[in-house]
């Protein structure tokens, strides 16, 4: 196994003085890579290409163009001051200027002559402080999202159990989820009657996948019968509201708000504004908002969608139905909320499970990571979690390749939509190793040989190209794949799984 390469960090020396810069540099480039700037202005430019390469700062005072509180400024301005840490070393040592230099957030403060063992020691202590409290700041933003990946796996798991058993695609739930947290963010815009807050929207959110657990408990024979059910009939499947409720009473941990809101979801998602819903006939602002939400949005994704009993209507024609009344009544403001949201959740309910999934564990990863006071940079981190987000959808959405991602525990192939299409699968996530479909498309023997090749690779080598071929729209043709491993931040790092694209190569390149 190859020897693991020292890490060498990099350190920005800003001074006017080429014979200062020459002795810091003489000093230190043994142990550290050196890059210089001959004045503030050429220290922020540097900083800008390359904050996020950059260890340290040993910065002077007094320097033309812009000094070296005007390069504190522009660190504090863009947070570059919370991710690289300042020494500042000057001939200036009045106790004004040490002050200023220390408000505006520099580590350590070194007066010219300096003694070489005590700047050596300096540099080491605070490259290494920091570096610590990045490896704690990545520990806890991988505990909350493994918690967040977590959470929603197992509310997941449940909810697909009801959706596996109704027959349907397993899309629904999502469904609900997606367009629940879009009508609440809108209301929240509109009114602050309710309290509609980041944490009540996710749980809301996350309760609404088990609307409809009640039907575990109802026959087979009436939960898929195609046409209209008998008076009967619907007397039973009614039932799964109460039956859901009592599930949720029987829970433990009742204090828990996520709990309380399953409770209402469940019972009450099938009451209408005017009171001839069911099971207790509530009307108006008797029923909970969260089971309001659901309600519309329970309505809305079964137009939309393709039953035993019907064919999918359009989004447009859902939205008619809906609005004239047909479905029920709802609350006026919630309708309000559906027809100014109607562009995004078209464009959501188009999104695949997996990335929409993604979607919601990174924004509630960075989210939570902003709770955290004492952790560098949150608001870059969260702008940089929502950035990368809409970056993937968008390539996601107009990629003509296979898209995929692959976890290893459990393993699971994830696809984009293009993908799942030309593979010729109804589902977005599949077990590689259980599925019958996924056998038939690549040989067993060139899947174990790509896992041995991801398996093999190392945090500083992740890539990995394979030659192989795929059952693609209906035949089979040669490819090339691309993969990168991915890694945990755990010591040492463990494997996790890949992301990659497989691309078709022509016949003729393969003879």
């Amino acid at each position: 196994m190859p020897q693991k390469r020292e890490q060498r960090y990099t350190i920005l020396v800003a001074d006017d003085s080429e014979m200062n810069r020459s002795i810091l540099r003489s000093m230190l480039e043994e142990s550290y890579d050196i890059i210089e700037a001959e004045d503030g202005l050429q220290a922020v430019a540097v900083l800008q290409q390359r904050e996020q390469e950059i260890s340290l700062v040993l910065l002077d005072i007094v320097m033309p163009n812009l000094d070296g509180f005007g390069v504190l400024s522009a660190m504090n301005k863009y947070n570059w001051i919370d991710s690289v840490p300042v020494i500042m070393i000057s001939a200036e040592s009045t106790h004004t200027f040490i002050e200023r230099a220390y408000d505006m957030g520099v580590t350590d403060y070194i007066s010219r002559p300096f003694d070489m063992m005590v700047v050596r020691r300096r540099v080491i202590n605070t490259i290494m402080l920091y570096a610590k409290q990045r490896r704690l700041a990545a520990m806890v933003n991988e505990q909350i999202y493994q918690k967040e990946k977590v959470n929603n796996l197992m509310i997941s798991i449940l909810s697909h159990i009801v959706e596996f058993r109704n027959e349907e695609s397993g899309l629904h739930v999502l469904h609900i989820q997606t367009m629940t947290e879009i009508l609440l963010k809108s209301l929240a815009r509109k009114t602050d009657k309710y309290v509609l807050d980041r944490e009540t929207i996710n749980l809301i959110s996350n309760a609404s996948t088990l609307h409809d657990v009640g039907k575990i408990c109802i026959p087979s024979e009436v939960l898929n019968k195609p046409g209209r059910f008998t008076n009967e009939e619907f007397a039973i499947m009614k039932q799964h509201s109460q039956m859901g409720a009592d599930m949720m009473k029987g829970v433990p941990f009742q204090d828990e708000p996520l709990v309380k809101y399953a409770y209402e979801i469940c019972r009450w998602h099938h009451e209408r504004y005017d009171g001839r819903g069911y099971p207790d006939g509530l009307k108006g602002e008797e029923i909970p908002i969260s089971a309001q939400v659901v309600a519309l949005a329970d309505v809305y994704d079964a137009l939309t969608s393709t039953r035993v009993y019907k064919p999918a209507h359009s989004h447009e024609k859902a939205l008619t139905m809906i609005l004239n009344g047909e479905c029920g009544t709802f609350q006026p403001l919630l309708l309000e909320c559906l027809v100014e949201s109607s562009d995004i959740i078209q464009q959501e309910m188009a999104v695949d499970t997996v990335t929409r999934g993604d979607q919601r564990i990174m924004e509630n990863t960075a989210a939570e990571l902003g709770q955290y006071e004492d952790l560098s940079a949150t608001d870059r981190t969260l702008f940089i979690l929502e950035q990368e987000r809409t970056i993937h959808n968008f390539f996601a959405s107009i990629s003509p390749n296979i898209l995929f991602r692959y976890t290893s525990t459990p393993p699971m192939l994830s696809l984009s939509p293009v993908g799942s299409q030309r593979l010729g699968l109804e589902e977005t996530t599949v077990d590689p190793y259980h599925n019958k479909r996924v056998q038939e498309l690549i040989d067993l023997d060139q899947l174990a040989e790509l896992a041995q090749l991801l398996q093999g690779t190392t945090p500083e080598n992740p890539v990995v190209e394979f030659d192989g071929s795929v059952l693609l729209d209906g035949r089979f043709k040669p490819v090339h794949i691309i993969c990168r491993a991915m890694w945990s931040f755990e010591d040492p790092p463990q494997y996790t799984g890949a992301i990659g694209k497989v691309l078709e190569t022509r016949e003729e390149e393969n003879r």
